[in-house]
């Protein structure tokens, strides 16, 4: 049988990285502002982040004016959607384990 811990994705590990899917995953899109203030972080700690996701193909980064002024906005991708599935998957597994002991 496997570890429930294979189907752990280690970029998800992160509790905030989590926190920013988890939103995108219910949500069409978010700004950044938004989700700044649910995941409670600062600038740039969420544009860390947000990069983290971005490189590993999790989440798109939609850039659009309203006005003049900028407004940036990410959605969950199916890779980071499936990726996300998968950890939740495995964190179930591991607490269903847990329970048989």
């Amino acid at each position: 049988m496997k570890s429930p811990f294979e189907h752990l994705d280690k970029v998800l590990e992160h509790s905030i990285r989590l926190q920013i899917i988890s939103v995108l995953v219910v949500n069409d899109t978010y700004d950044f502002n938004s989700l700044k203030e649910i995941v409670g972080i600062s600038d740039g700690a969420l544009a860390s982040h947000i990069k983290a996701l971005e490189k590993e193909k999790y989440i798109t980064v939609l850039k659009s004016f309203v006005g003049k002024k900028p407004n940036t906005k990410y959605k969950v991708t199916e890779r980071g959607r499936t990726i996300f599935k998968k950890h939740l998957d495995g964190l179930e597994q591991l607490i269903k384990q847990q329970r048989l002991k």
